[in-house]
């Protein structure tokens, strides 16, 4: 993976578009709105970019995780000329597909990937909105190398820190554009 530097704009531009929601999707929980951001050409452009210039050069295909990482997955595969795979939640994918359980900061769920999607030997940049507790892009992880792929790092717009995500994909490459 290519290092690459958050500026002090960019940083400031996408926390300025992430709007804090207490309470939701349940109390106590503490929600980072992307969708202000998502509604800025020009600062999820950014966004983009700085993804592109990070993993460009480094990946054969780019991982998106169902949903929201699939937002910025998309963009990215196509900006680098890569193909996109899509690590969906269960039972929206038909048949060969691997699967693998994971808990949240909040419950526990399912991810699953088509294994005709995963080229045995190719490099993928997995991608996400958020790391919170790690097992969604561990869970991720897994599944890629199951099917023989090489995780070659982790793309996140915000990480929250306080619940230690990062150590549950402590040897992976991680790039977090915002850090809470």
């Amino acid at each position: 993976m290519t290092p690459s530097v958050v500026s002090t704009r960019l940083h400031d531009l996408i926390s300025s578009r992430v709007r804090d929601v207490p309470d939701f999707p349940e109390p106590g929980v503490l929600f980072r709105d992307i969708t202000p951001l998502l509604g800025d050409a020009t600062a999820f452009s950014a966004v983009i970019s700085n993804l592109a210039d990070t993993f460009g050069g480094e990946v054969d295909a780019v991982a998106g995780i169902e949903a929201r990482g699939f937002l910025f997955a998309a963009p990215l595969a196509a900006v680098l000329g890569c193909s996109l795979i899509a690590v969906r939640k269960a039972g929206k994918l038909p048949p060969p597909v691997r699967s693998a359980d994971y808990s949240l900061e909040y419950g526990t769920a399912t991810l699953e990937v088509s294994e005709h999607a995963v080229r045995p030997g190719s490099r993928i940049a997995v991608l996400d909105d958020v790391l919170a507790t790690g097992g969604t892009a561990a869970a991720a992880c897994t599944l890629l190398q199951e099917c023989g792929a090489r995780v070659a790092g982790l793309g996140f717009l915000i990480e929250l820190s306080e619940l230690g995500g990062r150590n549950r994909v402590a040897d992976r490459d991680v790039h977090a554009l915002l850090t809470y």
